[in-house]
């Protein structure tokens, strides 16, 4: 057996520990996205539509982004359809990355090294879903099922 850094009585206290870990990327995450969509959503989406269609994109997607943004923070803080709207969220980031933020190299000024560390959060959200501490948990949606 490989010798580890941790004894095996402090991983299973960090184990316990996942739930926590998960609430508190959830947090981050919708905090991140509300601050963003939320100029976007109340004032500021006739700009952010003509700013989509600047980028060659149709200007509804404008839309979907915004209300991604701020509707996707909200469901990731309540942890309700979590993965949905982190899905929803890392299309929004991968498209800002490939379309305004790439260009200006990983990090330059307005660079992509933030929405892609938001993006690999939302990732992260896809696979592990809300954990026990969020309504997912509690309608059932973050049960496991057995084939």
């Amino acid at each position: 057996m490989l010798y580890s850094i941790f004894p095996e009585d402090d991983v299973s206290y960090l184990d316990r520990l996942q739930p926590l870990a998960l609430l508190v990327l959830r947090i981050v995450l919708g905090a991140i996205m509300i601050a963003h969509g939320y100029p976007k959503v109340f004032g500021g989406l006739h700009h952010h539509v003509q700013f989509v269609g600047s980028l060659g994109l149709p200007g509804w997607l404008a839309y979907l982004s915004a209300f991604a943004e701020f509707f996707g923070g909200i469901l990731i803080i309540a942890g309700l359809v979590t993965r949905i709207a982190s899905a929803a969220i890392l299309i929004d980031l991968s498209v800002a990355i490939a379309k305004v933020h790439w260009k200006h190299g990983l990090t330059g000024s307005g660079g992509y090294e933030f929405p892609l560390a938001v993006a690999a959060i939302s990732f992260a959200l896809i696979f592990f879903g809300a954990g026990p501490i969020a309504i997912d948990s509690i309608r059932g949606g973050g049960k496991r099922r057995s084939s």
